[in-house]
C-alpha cells in the first residue's frame, strides 16, 4: 500500500480557520467568566451575613436581646465584658470556628444595634471598603 506523502498534515488555511475559530471563542466566553471571581465574592459576602445573622437570632434566643454596637459582633465568639451581660451566654459561642469572618474583601463586617434599618445592621462596604457604590463596589447588607 502506499502513501500520498503530500496529504499527511494539515494546510495553512485549515489552521487559520482553527486559529480564528478559537480567537472568537475566546472573545464571547473570556468576559463572561472575567466577572465571575467578584460575584463570587458579593455571594460568600451574603452567605457570610446570613450565616451571622442567624447567629445573632441565636444569640438573642439566649441572651434577651441582640449584642450591642459596642459589643460587637465579637460578643457572638466570647462572652460580652461591657455593656448589657448576658446571662445565659452560650459555651463556645454561636459561631463556627470560634472567630469573627472577615468579609471576601478582608474587612471587616459592621454592625450597628440598634440600627438605621431594622433591630440591627450587619453590613459590608464591598470591593473599595467605602459606602455606595455599584457593581464590584455594591455594600452587601442584611437588609435588601
Amino acid at each position: 500500500m502506499k502513501r500520498n506523502l503530500n496529504n499527511l498534515g494539515f494546510t495553512l488555511i485549515e489552521l487559520m480557520v482553527v486559529i480564528v475559530i478559537l480567537g472568537i471563542l475566546a472573545g464571547l466566553i473570556v468576559p463572561r467568566i472575567m466577572s465571575r471571581p467578584e460575584e463570587a465574592r458579593q455571594t460568600k459576602a451574603m452567605i457570610q451575613i446570613e450565616s451571622m445573622e442567624t447567629a445573632l437570632k441565636l444569640y438573642r434566643l439566649d441572651c434577651g436581646n441582640y449584642p450591642s454596637t459596642e459589643q460587637g459582633l465579637q460578643a457572638l465568639v466570647e462572652a460580652p465584658a461591657v455593656g448589657t451581660l448576658p446571662g445565659s451566654w452560650r459555651e463556645g459561642g454561636y459561631l463556627e470556628k470560634g472567630k469573627v469572618p472577615k468579609d471576601p474583601w478582608n474587612n471587616e463586617y459592621l454592625y450597628l444595634c440598634p440600627g438605621t434599618h431594622d433591630e440591627y445592621d450587619l453590613f459590608s462596604y464591598g470591593a473599595d471598603g467605602e459606602a455606595g457604590g455599584e457593581g464590584k463596589n455594591k455594600d452587601i447588607t442584611s437588609w435588601d
